[in-house]
């Protein structure tokens, strides 16, 4: 046990560990967001709505025992995203607030506390679930890029 919990973030300070904090091991987290609302959903879909799964690249997709659960539940159709383009998932977006709000700034001693303030935090997010929208527009991404390009091309390295 470390001599003191996570220390709290205040104005002029950053969040910050004592030298002897320690991770008590890990877990798993899947999540399907709702584009159109940003809700996170799970069971509480009607059941006779299918359901398209954008899935990033990750291995456990793949295993013998999703490949079952797949097959049990036919009204989930998997589309993988490309390699390399997991921006184009907004559930990494999603994640990204989640570790922002609520892991970063905590210390767990067991996984089931973790996971039981995973779940309480999601609760939270879907009483007011915001969808993600890109702001960004085709030609500012095109104008960043082909300034970037630029400056490697003229580095002269």
């Amino acid at each position: 046990m470390p001599t003191a919990p996570i220390l709290p973030l205040m104005p002029t300070t950053l969040a910050r560990m004592t030298h002897d904090y320690a991770r008590h091991g890990t877990t798993s987290l899947f999540a399907a967001v709702d584009i159109s609302s940003g809700s996170v959903i799970d069971a509480a879909v009607p059941r006779d709505l299918d359901l398209r799964l954008l899935l990033d690249n990750h291995a456990t997709h793949k295993t013998p025992t999703v490949t079952r659960w797949r097959i049990r539940h036919p009204r989930f159709h998997p589309h993988s995203t490309p390699t390399s383009s997991s921006w184009l998932n907004l559930v990494e977006r999603w994640f990204a607030e989640l570790t922002a709000r609520t892991l970063r700034r905590s210390a767990h001693c067991v996984a089931t506390v973790l996971e039981a303030g995973v779940r309480r935090w999601i609760n939270e997010w879907n009483t007011d679930p915001r969808p993600f929208v890109w702001t960004t527009t085709t030609d500012q991404i095109l104008d960043t890029l082909t300034a970037y390009c630029g400056r490697i091309n003229d580095s002269r390295h």
